[in-house]
């Protein structure tokens, strides 16, 4: 089984490296869900890491329904993913319903080019998962980004499974949410190829200092998990 960090930082795409992970999910700013990294962040990355770069393309936190502008600044940033070598993007766009809209995620994928494509967690709130997995595996998709609907990839572990089924061979499931060295052998388990985690430490806010709290994805846990995963 695979392991994705979720990294929001160079230090925590660092201790991915460091401790053995398959690969990152690059973003910033977890405590809003992940915005896209900063493209000083991603040269840096890319420059001083040997470790496979997925990045999250969602231009601001909020909702995945987007305007022509941030559509437009979306696919900018991957074309720098492609030019800067990166292995993969995250992304999506849903409507204010909550459809997919085919539209716009196809041509993310086939901006993307030669780049793995994962739909990230918005498809947890979409309004017809099992159609949306049909649509996705259409137009090119290579894997779902997903708890299940639920809080937690625990919580949506059966959904997981029902919607894997469904896939079959032709798109993957990567169960995440909630996942740590405590649970993350339950998905081994259940056959799932790649899970992904933040496996992160808070860092204690100091007195007086402005911002929300921070945290690291931390070298310590994710040997842990590699540990339980037989790594």
């Amino acid at each position: 089984m695979l392991l994705e960090i979720c990294a929001n930082s160079f230090l925590s795409a660092a201790n991915a490296a460091a401790a053995g992970a398959d690969r990152i999910e690059l973003c910033q700013e977890l405590q809003v869900g992940g915005i896209t990294p900063s493209w000083g962040l991603l040269r840096h990355v890319r420059e001083q890491l040997d470790i496979p770069v997925y990045v999250l393309i969602r231009p601001r936190a909020g909702n995945f329904v987007y305007s022509d502008d941030e559509f437009a600044v979306m696919k900018h940033d991957i074309q720098a993913c492609r030019e800067l070598g990166c292995a993969g993007i995250v992304s999506g766009v849903l409507y204010s319903d909550g459809r997919l809209d085919v539209e716009r995620t196809r041509e993310l994928i086939e901006v993307s080019g030669d780049l793995s494509f994962t739909f990230h967690r918005a498809f947890d709130v979409v309004v017809n998962p099992s159609e949306v997995v049909e649509q996705l595996i259409e137009m090119g998709a290579d894997r779902i980004l997903s708890s299940g609907g639920e809080t937690t990839a625990i919580e949506g572990l059966n959904r997981l499974r029902d919607w894997q089924q469904q896939a079959g061979k032709r798109l993957d499931f990567m169960p995440g949410g909630g996942i740590n060295s405590n649970n993350a052998s339950l998905f081994q388990a259940a056959g799932f190829s790649a899970i992904h985690t933040s496996a992160s430490t808070a860092i204690p806010a100091e007195a007086g200092i402005f911002g929300s709290p921070l945290s690291y994805s931390d070298e310590k846990k994710i040997l842990k998990i590699l540990e339980i995963l037989g790594r």
